[in-house]
């Protein structure tokens, strides 16, 4: 993740959790990805922002969150809203967590990271998962990297090529459920479901 992608994060924080509130586009995602994290399941939520929409969803629904944001900002309004649950001031690319999960999820948030840490944090993931545990996380749909807009200002994105994400599931014991490319129900985002054997 460039450097300023975390600042961007900070500044905008409060514009951000107002828009994010008001989008949830990824409920149908959601509902699948809980078919397979049991009532009281631990979910960690990497790039969680201020918990709004996907936390709250998922605690509504009996699971325990841990999230992972770079902003401090969004962080303390995510334990404002749910102080029972854990948050973590942090950066997914230095993941040093002791628990597994029984779901991981990565929304709007992995594409941040530049191609070769992709790969480190897909296979940190894959080892912070239980056996059967579920992974939700979405991408661009070819190799590329590009630069979008938010706020009027540039944010950095970044995807491999489908058979690299796959190739990172066989090696790290990830089985693909189901892979949308431009899924026209989240605004074009390619989402990806996987569970690890």
């Amino acid at each position: 993740m460039p450097d300023r992608i975390a600042e961007h994060y900070e500044r905008h924080a409060r514009a951000f959790d107002e828009a994010r509130r008001q989008n949830f586009v990824e409920r149908g995602w959601l509902d699948r990805f809980l078919l397979g994290v049991p009532k009281n399941g631990h979910v960690l939520d990497l790039g969680c922002g201020a918990g709004e929409p996907i936390a709250r969803y998922l605690i509504d629904r009996d699971r325990r969150l841990t999230g992972i944001d770079v902003s401090e900002r969004m962080i303390a309004l995510a334990r404002t809203r749910f102080s029972r649950h854990q948050w973590i001031c942090g950066d997914m690319r230095e993941l040093a967590l002791d628990t597994r999960f029984h779901g991981v999820i990565a929304w709007d948030s992995l594409f941040h990271l530049r191609p070769g840490e992709q790969n480190a944090a897909l296979a940190k993931v894959a080892d912070l998962l239980e056996p059967g545990g579920t992974l939700l996380f979405n991408t661009g749909p070819a190799q590329g990297e590009a630069m979008g807009c938010q706020f009027g200002e540039e944010l950095y994105h970044a995807s491999l090529a489908p058979a690299e994400y796959r190739a990172l599931f066989a090696e790290h014991g990830l089985l693909e459920v189901a892979f949308a490319p431009e899924d026209v129900m989240t605004g074009g985002r390619s989402v990806w479901l996987a569970r690890k054997a």
